[in-house]
């Protein structure tokens, strides 16, 4: 099992942040990000943090509450990050923050935010030991 320390700095070099701009193919009838599409790179984000944190396969198996603050509109840069918010023996859970920011200004807001679990898996899909 790994030190307590050890496992901290795991958890900081697992921080994820992802960019990505909000083009009109990727907005809803008001001009808005479409959640759904939010809510994928939210997922892609936990997937890639939890990798990086112990290098092994996962599956999502939950996410909890997704909540919206704020709307992201045509032109912004949304930025995805996750961290590791615990660890359990085959699960881990991620939590994502997104921000947006205005292309043409110094600003940068929360705008949603949620937590996904994860299960580790072997190459015959089953669950396996998150830390060894």
């Amino acid at each position: 099992m790994l030190l307590e320390a050890s496992i901290e700095e795991r958890k900081q070099k697992a921080v994820t942040s992802v960019f990505k701009v909000v083009f009109p193919d990727t907005t809803n009838h008001h001009n808005t990000m479409f959640g759904g599409r939010v809510i994928m790179m939210m997922t892609e984000t936990a997937f890639m943090t939890a990798t990086r944190f112990c290098r092994k396969n996962f599956v999502i198996v939950s996410s909890d509450k997704i909540d919206f603050k704020k709307p992201i509109p045509a032109g912004s840069l949304v930025e995805m990050v996750g961290e590791v918010e615990s660890i359990g023996n085959t699960s881990i859970r991620i939590r994502v923050n997104v921000y947006r920011e205005k292309m043409r200004e110094d600003e940068r807001i929360q705008v949603v935010t949620g937590v996904f679990t994860l299960v580790a898996l072997n190459d015959n899909f089953k669950p396996i030991a998150i830390l060894d």
